[in-house]
């Protein structure tokens, strides 16, 4: 555990500080609690085009990446479902420069139509590369779509359509902007070579100002529970085959949430796990394969992936895969194996430690979950689970009538 200390300014904005003196860097990670799960059908990928929007001006910063390689720090961003995240490394000594940068940009952001329209021209790019013109590229398009039918979770974070993107007016994103751009939103970690107060009085100086939007959110559609297995075919100019079947499961912080975390760890995560000794080594019908979760806030997808090998069709690698998931649920799990899932985790946690960019985000993220310590406290329920309740989840998850069935089918 690393030491920490929270501070609310009266404007809403949650501030972090992690005193480490360890060298002369420091992190400043903002964190904003917006996703793709907070847009609306028709305005899909509004979040994402954000991120690309904050790297441009604001009142007072003409080119934002360019003030800050001026004093040594570097940046970057990422938009998930369920946030969006800003941070930037940087010589300890020149951390104010962090503040300015971000609070002008959480303040007056330059929206100009010069600004919109090139960075659309620059999402609408990403989207055709990476998500139109590549194997496989829309497999989460079609998967999401498949396993939700009322969560926003049921697009990616690229945008639903191109035709979304294309669309989006100038109210459209200033609306965003302001909804979702301001403290009561946000929070904020400093972490490194920088001090309880000096941090304090930088917070209060450059964002204290800074007013709260007081309007809350209300566009979020709950999921009904799923009964029936739903399936999609997909045909495709792809080398080979491919299979996803997504099971429902918990969200986070929910009961459940770290069984099924461990299940996926277990069946599907790494060279030694079962399904890779079981289809892959030892078997004819996968050349990959892979279990992860979305590890979504809301209830998400506990997901199996896998290429086939030439001439195996998506259908009967799912024969397969059902007869290992069907062997899990029914025989026991080795106190080895799991204690080695449990080591590797540990070894996970112990590597995320050493990183202080990677503390920073975790305080953030935890934080938006509620509490920073949770970071802690999950890693230590996790570690107590055993056999017997991972089984006991198992039955519960794995089932058919949860499984949303994606088969990408090469036609080559």
């Amino acid at each position: 555990m690393f030491p920490y200390h929270r501070i609310f300014l009266k404007n809403g904005l949650e501030v972090i500080v992690h005193e480490d003196h360890s060298s002369k860097i420091a992190v400043f990670n903002l964190l904003y609690k917006v996703g793709s799960r907070f847009e609306q059908v028709g305005k899909t990928g509004l979040a994402h085009f954000f991120e690309h929007l904050m790297f441009g001006s604001s009142a007072n910063v003409p080119v934002f990446d360019r003030e800050l390689e001026r004093v040594g720090g570097s940046c970057n961003a990422f938009t998930s479902p369920d946030i969006t995240n800003y941070y930037m490394t940087l010589p300890a000594a020149n951390i104010e420069t962090a503040f300015w940068l971000e609070s002008d940009r959480m303040l007056q952001l330059s929206l100009s139509e010069k600004t919109i329209e090139t960075q659309r021209k620059v999402v609408m790019e990403e989207y055709k590369q990476r998500y139109l013109n590549q194997p496989y590229g829309d497999v989460w398009h079609h998967m999401r779509d498949l396993a939700f039918e009322k969560h926003a979770y049921r697009w990616p974070t690229i945008g639903q359509t191109l035709d979304d993107i294309i669309n989006y007016t100038k109210a459209d994103i200033l609306d965003f902007y302001n909804t979702h751009y301001h403290p009561g939103n946000a929070i904020l970690v400093v972490a490194g070579d920088v001090t309880l107060s000096q941090i304090e009085n930088l917070a209060e100086k450059w964002f204290g100002p800074i007013p709260s939007n007081s309007s809350s959110w209300s566009g979020q559609l709950h999921e009904p529970v799923q009964t029936i297995k739903k399936s999609k075919e997909l045909h495709s100019n792809v080398p080979t085959d491919a299979l996803y079947k997504a099971f429902k499961m918990p969200g986070k912080g929910e009961p459940g949430y770290l069984e099924a975390d461990l299940i996926s760890d277990i069946l599907g995560s790494g060279k030694s796990s079962l399904l890779e000794q079981r289809l892959v080594k030892n078997g004819k019908i996968f050349a990959s394969v892979g279990g992860y979760i979305t590890g979504s806030v809301d209830p998400g997808l506990l997901v199996f992936s896998g290429k086939m090998e030439s001439g195996v069709s998506a259908k009967a690698a799912e024969d397969a895969l059902d007869e290992v998931l069907s062997e899990f649920i029914y025989n026991e799990i080795s106190e080895r194996e799991l204690q080695k899932i449990k080591n590797q985790g540990e070894a996970m946690k112990t590597y995320e430690s050493i990183q202080l960019l990677n503390r920073a985000m975790n305080l953030a993220y935890f934080a938006h979950l509620g509490d920073p310590d949770i970071y802690w406290r999950e890693f230590e329920e996790k570690s107590k689970i055993q056999a017997p309740q991972i089984k006991a989840w198992a039955n519960q998850i794995l089932k058919e009538d949860q499984a949303s069935v994606l088969y990408y089918q090469s036609i080559n």
